[in-house]
């Protein structure tokens, strides 16, 4: 028999093991008990392999975040790139080639609680068509760029999803003589009628969330069920913001980055600077001597983080 330790939460009068939705599991199998408030399963000497393995993905946890609804890589390549495609020095290129890299790999992690229906082929063996049993994406699936960052995002997206439905939503920060950032729609392309099930909304960086939030209410508003949030890097106060006002939407994110402070004496947020101006190379000068890359110290900076 081996004990395994759920990262799972308790609640009240309730002893049992909260089920991945996509793993079924014989009652025989396991059994679920609570002591000091962890949750524990007991595995049965009779469980097969491929039983153990299911036991075994529930209790495993690679998030670092606590909330269900919320995936937080922890790849060491990852890491490497989303260091990379923050640095100032980067030039418009290898950001563009970074964030499809990067994006590609959240939003794999993003579509694997997607549902699939069973569908029927025919594959040829030696001369001989046998038929199986296959999978099939059954979700209607719309991609949601928030301009202008989202946009170096949909490419990777479309390829995992290429029957996926496009749809820009433009929005800019609006702020008053105190700083304070209100979020401004400029551009929607959210047709009347909602015919998806779900929405995955791209935005390269949440500092303080309140553009994030503004798109999570319109989609809310037009009408999709599942909203699932892709970025690749957030503030742990947005985090917590998003996670708080709508702990129904998911949320797959590269890294979690805390504010600084700067020679000024005010808060920033260090995340990837402005996106959209990395992308197109716009608000910023080329950078043509190969030393300067490495040595931002010796040129001005000209993107802010």
């Amino acid at each position: 028999t081996t004990l395994h330790r759920s990262h799972y939460s308790t609640t009240s009068n309730n002893t049992k093991l909260q089920r991945n939705t996509r793993t079924r599991l014989d009652r025989q199998t396991c059994i679920a008990y609570s002591i000091n408030q962890h949750q524990y399963i007991i595995m049965s000497p009779n469980a097969t392999a491929h039983e153990a393995d299911q036991v075994n993905a529930i209790t495993m946890s690679t998030k670092e975040d606590k909330s269900k609804n919320t995936y937080i890589s922890t790849h060491p390549v990852l890491a490497h790139k989303i260091s990379i495609l923050r640095s100032s020095t980067t030039p418009p290129s290898l950001f563009r080639a970074l964030m499809r890299e990067i994006t590609y790999s959240l939003a794999y992690e993003a579509t694997s609680t997607l549902l699939t229906k069973s569908i029927e082929l025919s594959v040829q063996r030696r001369g001989v068509c046998v038929e199986v049993e296959g999978s099939k994406l059954q979700e209607k699936i719309a991609i949601v760029p928030i301009l202008r960052g989202g946009l170096g995002m949909i490419d990777a997206l479309l390829e995992l999803l290429p029957n996926a439905c496009v749809h820009h939503i433009g929005m800019y920060t609006n702020k008053d003589k105190e700083g304070n950032g209100t979020p401004v729609q400029y551009y929607n392309k959210l047709p009347r009628k909602c015919e998806s099930d779900i929405a995955y909304i791209l935005d390269p960086a949440i500092s303080s969330a309140n553009t994030m939030m503004s798109v999570i209410g319109m989609l809310k508003k037009w009408g999709v069920s599942k909203i699932h949030v892709v970025t690749v890097a957030a503030s742990s106060a947005g985090l917590k913001r998003i996670q708080e006002a709508h702990p129904d939407v998911h949320v797959t994110l590269g890294t979690v980055v805390d504010a600084v402070v700067a020679e000024d004496g005010r808060l920033v947020f260090p995340g990837i600077g402005d996106a959209g101006d990395r992308l197109f190379g716009t608000g910023c000068h080329a950078i043509e001597d190969d030393e300067a890359l490495l040595r931002v110290s010796k040129r001005k900076r000209t993107m802010s983080m």
